[in-house]
């Protein structure tokens, strides 16, 4: 994939990321389109990849008949639980102020979640947000990661690196789609590093435990305190758990030490490459 922009005077090193995700409907009939029920997205500072600020919200559709009375997932979303929400069209300028001009980025949403947007503001007449680049995990980790993982889809992914069952919810689908891929960025980078050992032979190892981490602390360090933004702090547990190994460093310690490096470290820079592989749509 290339990366590519209708505006040469993009700045991708301050432009922030915003990674966001769609619960919809499933149509049952032909003819029946998809209807959203709910939208969850996270702002990301793209120099230190930690969450700047998040919004997630119900969306109670035109059709409240096309929500089933029970979910097929469990802790899915049914139809009691989006009869007091608001509509698209009342939710609709924070939607459009949460990904209009951003680089946008998620699991699949070329092909979904895109496109889903789109005729939700077609449906209530008005213009759907730009972005002015666009990140696609699914396709960017199958070229840069590889089927090592399987399918390559979500919940693989991240039983795959020990983070958890996939909740089919937008705001912890969307945080867990961040940690899949400072995953699978660390990877690459120690494939990199020692191509010799490690490339084409990771594996999780077997002894691994696992524990929950907050991300409050890091929220205002990309826009810096005096911006007077709107941070909606993210709760102390995910909802998921990540894996790491049995000794005195914490993952997340790993994982600061591998960004600072993917950031100063000369030649290979998969994790650059992974934010700079961005499709404009």
């Amino acid at each position: 994939m290339e990366a590519s922009s209708s505006n040469a005077c993009v700045d991708y090193a301050t432009t922030e990321i915003v990674f966001f995700d769609l619960e919809t409907t499933v149509p049952r009939k032909s003819g029946q389109g998809f209807s959203v029920l709910e939208f969850g997205a996270i702002l990301v500072c793209p120099r230190k990849l930690v969450e700047l600020e998040s919004y997630c919200t119900l969306i109670r559709p035109q059709d409240i008949t096309a929500v089933g009375t029970r979910s097929s997932r469990q802790g899915g979303i049914t139809r009691d639980a989006v009869l007091g929400a608001p509509t698209f069209e009342e939710v609709a300028d924070k939607i459009f102020g949460i990904l209009n001009g951003r680089i946008w980025a998620g699991h699949n949403i070329q092909r979904f979640d895109c496109v889903r947007i789109k005729e939700a503001f077609t449906e209530i007449g008005r213009d759907a947000p730009v972005p002015v680049g666009l990140i696609d995990s699914l396709g960017v980790l199958t070229e840069k990661f590889g089927r090592r993982a399987g399918n390559m889809k979500m919940e693989t992914l991240a039983s795959y690196f020990g983070l958890g069952q996939q909740k089919h919810r937008s705001l912890d689908d969307v945080r867990m789609n961040l940690e899949v891929v400072k995953h699978c960025a660390t990877v690459l980078f120690l494939e990199s590093s020692l191509p010799s050992l490690l490339r084409g032979k990771w594996q999780p190892s077997p002894s691994m435990i696992t524990r929950s981490r907050s991300h409050n602390e890091h929220k205002m360090t990309c826009r810096g305190e005096g911006n007077n933004v709107i941070s909606r702090k993210s709760p102390t547990s995910l909802g998921y758990q990540r894996a790491v190994p049995h000794g005195k460093a914490s993952l997340g310690k790993m994982t600061e030490k591998m960004k600072s490096l993917l950031y100063t470290a000369q030649g290979n820079q998969p994790l650059n490459h992974l934010l700079k592989h961005s499709l404009l749509r």
